[in-house]
């Protein structure tokens, strides 16, 4: 199974894109507890040994319902719609935290926020506090799905021109460049 791809400079919206269209079809990067754990680490949401043990697929399930809830918000806020935020605040509420004052080895002092993780749930909280800050905060002007008609994946355009349109040039943008050349070709 290939790697999601974390393009859209932003968790709340990497969330999303851990289902993509592969060959046609749909595709959750998602099989195991053991795949959200990766992807959380390669996110940087959480540090690769972090995940502590829980029921087998609690965290896949737990990870998948938290991304069906965002992407729903997502689709409300783009289409201008009223938000149904019971979904979101209810995971939010099942979080706790604490904020302490840390010193690193060379005497810098920064704060850190430690969440509890005794559930999956409680795991997943920096990317539900993500989708949250990015519903309340972002300029949904800037956040995109890619134009490529197979494409399922969302993107923040923080170019300078705000004209992007694919989620990555390497992958739809040069499919898009190679459909057109030839078109052209066949003229």
């Amino acid at each position: 199974m290939p790697d999601p791809i974390l393009i859209a400079d932003h968790p709340a919206l990497d969330l999303l894109n851990t289902v993509a269209n592969v060959d046609g079809k749909p595709l959750d990067f998602w099989q195991s507890d053991e795949d959200v754990t990766q992807w959380l680490a390669q996110a940087g949401v959480t540090q690769p040994d972090e995940a502590p043990s829980y029921p087998p697929l609690a965290l896949r399930d737990a990870a998948r319902s938290l991304r069906e809830v965002v992407r729903k918000l997502v689709a409300q806020r783009k289409a201008g719609e009223k938000l149904d935020l019971a979904g979101l605040n209810a995971f939010l509420a099942r979080g706790r935290y604490e904020v302490q004052l840390v010193e690193d080895d060379a005497g810098n002092l920064h704060v850190e926020h430690r969440h509890e993780q005794a559930t999956p749930e409680q795991l997943l909280m920096p990317l539900a506090q993500s989708a949250a800050e990015l519903l309340a905060t972002a300029d949904f002007n800037l956040v995109r799905k890619c134009e490529h008609p197979e494409c399922t994946l969302y993107f923040y355009d923080r170019t300078k021109s705000h004209r992007r349109r694919w989620c990555s040039m390497a992958l739809c943008g040069n499919r898009h460049k190679v459909a057109s050349f030839r078109r052209r070709q066949e003229k």
